[in-house]
Parts: structure tokens; sequence; C-alpha cells
């Protein structure tokens, strides 16, 4: 598109309305009675292209209705995820579709439905968080860049109609020289720290110029504050994971792409002995029962860390990093992430041992004791008899369509299905064992799985974080409090000084705070015998 030439000879972008150098309105009719100030009159682009599918999108997130929109549904989308609790504060050995239904009736179970139990982790919240990031960076740029070369490029030397209509203006009739009175004004402006510039006799005085840049400042905090909400959806970013360990055992922290092992060395726990507090805590737990209060719990670890590369089927070679005692509020930090004790079990099933007989004869075959953590495929108890596990229920239940199911994957009700192979049944029997419980899947079997003995373990929780998107957060954070603080405690102002051969005509300018400018300019031009400022409220006032 073409420029707009001005009469002062300055070329502007096409969509000025005034002119960057001089102020003289251009391309519009001379109708209205102030100027528009807002970006400094200034064409931007989404007001000045608009024929390209590029030229649309921009046109679109440029607008600060479509931010607001955006806004209230991020807003909106928010306060449904606090309705109820989301899944990662469930309880973890429930089956979410059923708690919510159970503990919230037809509303949870539509909620759960919806996906809105792990809102916060959903694409579409995702997306929303995406759309007003680029809303925010289009709409920032079509406006500070043509605000920023306006400011750079305005004249000292402004046009005649410029200064009329502006909102704070007055005009002097001056019969002899006035240069001791321009003086003096510009001495006093001095001392308040205003910026002068001068050019054939005119003046600019201009100070707080940054304070413009504010609201552009919150803007660029918010975006790097809501792209670090957004790094949280990058695998490695972000971690918070629950790791369940039990004594002697070692395991690979979540979160870590099995570079950190961890080895629980013991789980202790200590409660308040009446025998050994002071007569007021005695009286105290005497109430609540002697041994029942927790006092402290902690997990002694090992962090261990891998050596080489992962070879699937192999042990991993692993190299001792430290030791450490893994308390409430205590943490293990290593690398970017902490270990955090969270909760415990105590007597947890550990392990179970199961004996394989001939109905007929009651005759033991052999015996197979099965970790509940970790079950082996297959056992083989010799002379071709064999016990495979077809599937494994850490915590047994029947789903709504009556099919075997498991809560979680901690072993508080563990159930197994297993195919009994022997010499004379190279197909196997089929049974399904429970603590306490047989179900044959046929009523000829010759073969009987039976539950025999269970061995207990403590089990410890650890909360597994890494948060490598706090910097962002903080930054953006602190970038949008500047920016809070530089457009709200100071504002632009600017005044303008412009001689003719029988006047001078002073105009003044701010971005907010209009009494505070007027008062401060009418108290230097009250010691001048110049005429002071008027407000021409009357007039339409463009501010930016």
């Amino acid at each position: 598109m073409e420029r707009v030439n001005c009469d002062c000879g300055h070329v502007n972008a096409h969509g000025t309305i005034l002119c960057e150098s001089c102020g003289k309105q251009v391309g519009e009719d001379l109708s209205e009675k102030s100027v528009d100030m807002r970006y400094e009159g200034s064409s931007r682009r989404s007001q000045t292209y608009n024929k390209t599918p590029l030229d649309k999108v921009w046109n679109f997130f440029s607008s600060v209705k479509v931010g607001i929109w955006i806004i209230a549904l991020i807003l909106i989308a928010s306060a449904i995820g606090t309705i109820f609790p989301q899944q990662m504060y469930i309880p973890p050995n429930v089956v979410p579709e059923e708690f919510y239904q159970d503990q919230y009736g037809f509303f949870g179970q539509i909620y759960y439905q919806l996906g809105f139990n792990r809102l916060y982790e959903s694409w579409w919240y995702f997306l929303l968080l995406a759309a007003l990031v680029i809303s925010l960076v289009i709409a920032s740029l079509d406006r500070v860049i043509p605000l920023y070369f306006a400011l750079k490029n305005q004249g000292v030397t402004r046009h005649e109609s410029f200064i009329r209509r502006q909102r704070l203006f007055s005009e002097t009739r001056v019969k002899e020289n006035s240069d001791e009175q321009l003086e003096f004004v510009i001495s006093k402006l001095k001392n308040k720290r205003y910026r002068i510039r001068k050019e054939n006799g005119n003046f600019l005085a201009e100070k707080n110029r940054f304070s413009r840049w504010g609201p552009y400042v919150n803007h660029a905090g918010l975006i790097i504050f809501l792209i670090g909400g957004m790094l949280r959806f990058v695998p490695g970013m972000y971690v918070d994971e629950r790791l369940w360990i039990s004594d002697g055992e070692t395991k690979v922290i979540p979160g870590t792409n099995a570079k950190y092992y961890l080895n629980s060395d013991k789980f202790i726990l200590e409660t308040y002995q009446k025998d050994k507090e002071d007569e007021v805590f005695a009286n105290a737990l005497s109430q609540v029962g002697d041994g029942n209060v927790v006092k402290n719990y902690q997990t002694n670890v090992t962090l261990y860390e891998r050596k080489g590369e992962i070879l699937y089927g192999d042990t991993p070679e692993l190299v001792k990093v430290k030791d450490e005692q893994i308390k409430v509020n205590q943490p293990l930090k290593h690398d970017s992430f902490a270990l955090y004790q969270s909760s415990y079990k105590l007597n947890e099933l550990n392990k179970m041992t199961f004996r394989l007989i001939d109905k007929k004869t009651e005759k033991s075959i052999g015996q197979i004791k099965i970790n509940l953590l970790s079950p082996e495929k297959e056992y083989d108890l010799g002379n071709d008899y064999i016990v495979e596990v077809l599937s494994y229920f850490p915590n047994f239940y029947f789903d709504r369509e009556s099919r075997p199911a498991t809560r979680s994957q901690v072993p508080d009700n563990p159930a197994f299905y297993f195919n009994m192979i022997s010499p004379g049944n190279p197909d196997g029997e089929k049974s399904f064992v429970a603590i306490r419980n047989t179900i044959e899947t046929s009523g000829d079997n010759q073969l009987q799985m039976k539950f025999e003995s269970v061995e207990m373990k403590n089990l410890s929780a650890l909360t597994v974080r890494k948060d490598n998107t706090l910097w962002f957060l903080g930054l953006g954070g602190a970038i949008f409090m500047f920016g809070v603080v530089q457009g709200m405690y100071w504002n632009h102002r600017r005044i303008w000084i412009r001689r003719s051969s029988d006047a001078i005509l002073i105009a003044g300018h701010t971005n907010k705070n209009w009494y505070s400018i007027q008062n401060e300019i009418d108290n230097i031009l009250k010691e001048t015998g110049l005429q002071k400022l008027t407000d021409q409220t009357n007039r339409k006032s463009g501010t930016s």
C-alpha cells in the first residue's frame, strides 16, 4: 500500500492519522475537534491490512475483545476444574470413575466422563493458554511497534492545528519579545526533570516516556508466565509422581528416564511414648492411647545412578551416589528433582505362598512364592509341572460388568489367574485364586492352587517432584509486577510550546492524571503572565 506524504516532508505509513513528525492530520477529513492521540495517531497493521488469510488471523487475535473472551473462557474452565477434586488429589487405591460417581453422584459421573477430572492436563486447556499467548503477542506487537516509531520520530515543531486541538491548550497574545518568559518556563520545566528539545524557537518538554511501555511489559511478563505453564506439558520439564517402595527394594525413580534408582534401606516410624514425655504431653497421650501419635516417619535410602545405555533384559549397572534420610519436609534433592516423604503403609502384603495339590489324593506337588510387587510370568515346579500367571490383579475387585479388575498397583487385595500345566494336561487347567477364595473355571480340574501363607512388609510413599518451569513462572511474575509499577506510578507528560509572530501557543498531553499536569504547568505560567491552560473538556480526547 502507498505511504502517506505530509506537507512537512515526513513520509508516513499507510493508515496514519497524524503525521509522526509534525502532528498534522493526514488522510482524514478535519472535522474532528480533537486529535486522536491513541498510539500517537500512527497506523496499526490490524486496521490497515485485511486481504490475506494471515491478515485475517492477525486482525482476529489483535482484537482486545477476543483477548477478553479467551481470558473469560480460561477463567470459566479453571473454575470448573475446582468443582470436584482433580484426579491427582483423590486416593491412589481407588478407581477414578467409581470414586467420582460414589462420592458426587450423577454430576460426579458426568464430571469424569467429560474429562474434567484431569482438566488442567487436557489438550483443549493447553490450546486456550496457547491462544491467550498468541493474542497477547499479536496485540502487543500491533500496538507497541507503531507507538515506538511515532514517539521516536516525533518532531519539536508541531503543526498549529495539532497544538490547538490538544485537550490542554492556551494561547497568549504578545506584542514584544517574550524570550525572558519562555526562558523562565523552560528553566522551571528543567527543574521538574523534563527533557527539553528546541527547534526554530519552538520547544518540546517531555518526561517519563518509559511509563508508556508499562502495559507491554505486563504483557511480556504474562506471556513468559503462560509459556512456563505450558512447558509443564513438555515431557521432562515437570514431574509430580508417587513412588511406593518397600524395605530392601530398588526401584527406578519416575520422571528420570531410568537414569536414577532408589533403594529403600529401612522405613522408620517413631511415635510418642508416654513414659518419655513430660507430664503435660503424658496426660494428653493417655487420652489418645500410648504409641498412637506419630512423632516422625522417614525412609533411609540409597540413591544410585545408572551407567551406560539401557539394555532391556539386562540388569543395569548402578553407581552409588549418596545415602540420605528422607523425612517430612526434609526431601532428598539431587540434580533437578526432589523426593519428599508423603505417606506410608504398615504391614502391607509383600509375598504370597501357594501350594499346588492333586485334588483327588490331596498330595502336594510343589510350592511357589510370588513377589506381589514383581511376580514372575511362570514358575517351574519340576517333573513337567508349571504354573503360569496369566493375569495379576494387585487390588482386585469386580467391575460393573462383573469382570475382574484392579483399583491400583498397590497389592491391597491381590488375585491371580493361573494356568496349571501337568504331564497329563499340557494345555493346562485354569484357576482364579484370591485370598481365601479359589474359583475354578472348569469343574473337572485335577489340580488346585491353594493359598498357604503371606509375608508382610512396610511400604513408604515418596513424592517425586521436578519443576524446571519455576524460572519462567518467577521471571514472568517479576516482569509483570515491574510493568504494573512502571505504568501505574508514572505518567508520560509532554508540553509543546510554539511561537508565532504575535502569539505563544502552549499545549499539554499525558496518558493519565490530567489534573496533575495542568496544575503543574499552571503553577509555572502564573509567574510569567502567560495564559493558563484550558481543559477543553467539550472536545473528544484520545489517550493511549
